[in-house]
């Protein structure tokens, strides 16, 4: 699968994918935009103002209606966060003209939906309607306000919170809660507007289409956006140290049963030299998988711990470790925990380790193949990175890794901050 990318207008590039291996088609359009505390929850707001309604179809059931006609094609909200970019916009699955009636056009009439939801939404007297940003906002500070009831992903958050907390980076997705439920319908208006004029766009499609009516439905569709200056000027901000001269310490307590420690450490020098498939071979081998050090022996072998992982933000160059312990095993599992990328970086990996490691990632590189979802989200986190590999061509970097490529990206790893949430005071683990 080789992928074509052209602009379609000043700022907005198609990257074009073609497959006959589904039976649905598959489009998105990103607009970038620099995380920022004081913006983040507008963009988070948006895409989902904007889906309930267009000028042609002015509420979610003439919408739903609209999209039954065109055989069940979905359109979503989408936000995200890539490194320091936040990415927010639409996704769209379409049924294949091939598998339609010769008279469907499916798959032009659906982008142009999706057009008329970021183009043209439903307004009054020129600004979004008060009563669908106030529905929005109740729904995504209802969102925001219970990550807290999940404690794993609410101890990480934390922990990039306090990691980050002089970097746009700790401001996460969405915000906080309070400066959502304080949007107003006219400051959203204003953000809208400014967004589409200043805003990069990357539009993908994978499916069957050529790549000639792909770009001429696109065209058509943007050459009606309203645009000014471009703000390329968008990145994230890479600090290769910790905060400090010392691993700092955060705890946290709740009613909680089990602790969840978190660590979260800089990948360091090695963001020089950007070397994908030796960092997701490094996370592997170390924390991620049955066939991890981290798995088989802080938590098979030694049992200090209920579960233990590592992942990357290869973006922002970011590690994490999250575990669920026993409050009494906190002092061990940290321990252990550095001890094993320790050992990981003197080179104590058995060939066994390293061949399951990165047969483990080509697999998963491979397996995006079978999901138009992950295609799309693979080819924005690349075009961001400035990187051309598809998921094969990855893969089969990834099987040239040696154990001199992963001890290398482990010398370059230092820790910063220790997260810890535990019982409050008074409580045990039997209360």
């Amino acid at each position: 699968m080789d992928i074509q990318r052209k602009e379609l207008s000043s700022g907005v590039f198609l990257n074009y994918l073609q497959s006959d291996k589904f039976k649905t088609a598959c489009m998105s359009i990103s607009l970038l935009t620099q995380l920022d505390r004081d913006t983040v929850y507008l963009n988070a707001l948006l895409p989902h103002v904007l889906r309930r309604g267009t000028v042609r179809y002015p509420d979610m059931e003439s919408l739903a209606a609209r999209l039954d006609e065109l055989y069940g094609s979905a359109i979503e909200p989408v936000v995200r966060r890539i490194g320091e970019i936040q990415c927010v916009g639409f996704y769209a699955s379409v049924p294949e003209n091939s598998f339609l009636p010769a008279v469907s056009d499916v798959l032009r009439d659906t982008a142009a939906l999706m057009g008329e939801m970021l183009l043209t939404p439903a307004t009054r007297a020129g600004l979004l309607q008060q009563k669908y940003v106030e529905s929005e906002k109740e729904k995504l500070s209802e969102l925001v306000r219970g990550r807290i009831n999940e404690k794993r992903v609410y101890a990480i958050t934390r922990c990039c919170e306090e990691m980050c907390c002089c970097e746009q980076f700790s401001v996460g997705r969405y915000s906080d809660a309070d400066a959502i439920d304080a949007i107003n319908y006219q400051k959203l208006s204003k953000h809208y507007r400014k967004l589409l004029q200043t805003a990069p766009v990357e539009v993908f499609y994978c499916g069957r289409e050529s790549f000639k009516t792909v770009y001429s439905i696109f065209r058509d569709i943007f050459s009606a956006m309203p645009r000014g200056e471009i703000d390329y000027e968008i990145g994230t901000d890479v600090r290769m140290n910790a905060l400090e001269d010392h691993v700092r310490l955060v705890e946290e307590c709740m009613d909680v049963t089990q602790g969840k420690l978190v660590m979260g450490f800089r990948l360091g020098e090695c963001m020089e030299e950007y070397d994908l498939a030796a960092m997701l071979v490094f996370n592997t081998v170390y924390g991620s998988g049955v066939t991890s050090k981290l798995f088989c022996n802080v938590r098979e072998r030694l049992h200090l711990c209920y579960y233990a992982g590592s992942f990357i933000d290869v973006h922002k160059g970011l590690m994490f470790v999250s575990s669920g312990i026993d409050f009494s095993n906190f002092e061990a599992a940290r321990d252990e925990i550095m001890a094993q990328l320790e050992a990981v970086k003197r080179g104590e990996i058995s060939d066994d380790e390293l061949n399951a490691a990165k047969m483990g990632v080509a697999s998963d590189l491979n397996a995006a193949l079978d999901s138009q979802g992950e295609l799309e989200g693979y080819y924005l986190s690349r075009t961001l990175d400035g990187l051309v590999y598809s998921p094969t061509e990855q893969a089969a970097l990834v099987m040239e890794v040696t154990k001199e490529d992963v001890m290398r990206i482990a010398a370059s790893i230092e820790p910063d901050l220790i997260y810890f949430l535990k019982a409050e005071e008074g409580k045990d683990e039997e209360d």
